[in-house]
């Protein structure tokens, strides 16, 4: 780390612990005293059209997306080794950028459906509101990374993930990570931020698996309300 400026140290270094800190006592807290909170306080109930439209192509955009990192982490010489194909390079670098598309279009429109939605807006806080935009600047500078800077799988497989072993093992090196565009550092410091703020927002309730409401048959939710006195008489 002695080549690194301190910004960068902080940023990539300093930073993922106080995250992880941070990811660990919340979620500990929470499933010891809250595990009833473990919910994203679905909306579904209050608009249902948009909130199909919006967090159908949001879930399952992000989720493989996700996948895809893990993979990477886990495994980078089968990455690579995939990546030494051209085509199979080119399919996956589209597969990438077309999903992280689909998650920001339904992102996107969460939001809208949020701030034009006058019963939803009411029950939306303002961390809501800073843990959305985060997670839109997220998945945007995701794709802007995919654009601007080709072959993010390799280069994940070759650069990001020995710096994510770097700070498990507690060696944290950022050199690499110091040393990348501007975009590439701005989506690793807000996948940080993410992993600070997820204990204490609405993105815990994927810690309720299996997920089985990504493939469940719709809900009909009713409301009951007891008839006042005097129409009992």
């Amino acid at each position: 780390m002695t080549d690194t400026i301190p910004l960068d140290v902080l940023l990539f270094a300093a930073v993922p612990y106080v995250a992880i800190a941070l990811f660990a006592a919340g979620t500990i807290e929470r499933l010891a005293h809250h595990p009833s909170s473990l919910t994203s306080r679905s909306s579904q109930f209050l608009e249902n059209r948009l909130h199909f439209w919006a967090m159908v192509p949001f879930h399952y955009g992000l989720l493989v997306v996700l996948a895809g990192h893990l993979a990477a982490f886990l495994m980078p010489r089968a990455i690579l080794g995939w990546n030494a194909s051209l085509t199979r390079l080119y399919a996956l670098e589209a597969t990438g950028l077309a999903l992280g598309l689909l998650a920001a279009f339904g992102l996107a429109l969460a939001i809208v459906r949020r701030a034009s939605v006058a019963a939803v807006r009411i029950t939306t806080t303002v961390f809501d509101w800073i843990v959305l935009a985060l997670l839109l600047g997220q998945i945007v500078s995701g794709v802007a990374v995919a654009v601007a800077h080709s072959w993010g799988s390799s280069w994940f497989a070759g650069v990001a993930t020995p710096y994510l072993w770097s700070i498990l093992r507690l060696q944290p090196d950022v050199a690499a990570i110091a040393a990348m565009p501007i975009a590439v550092k701005t989506h690793t410091l807000g996948a940080w931020l993410l992993v600070g703020l997820f204990p204490f927002s609405r993105l815990v309730h994927v810690l309720n698996v299996p997920m089985r409401y990504l493939w469940r048959r719709p809900q009909v939710v009713r409301w009951y309300r007891p008839r006042p006195a005097a129409l009992e008489k």
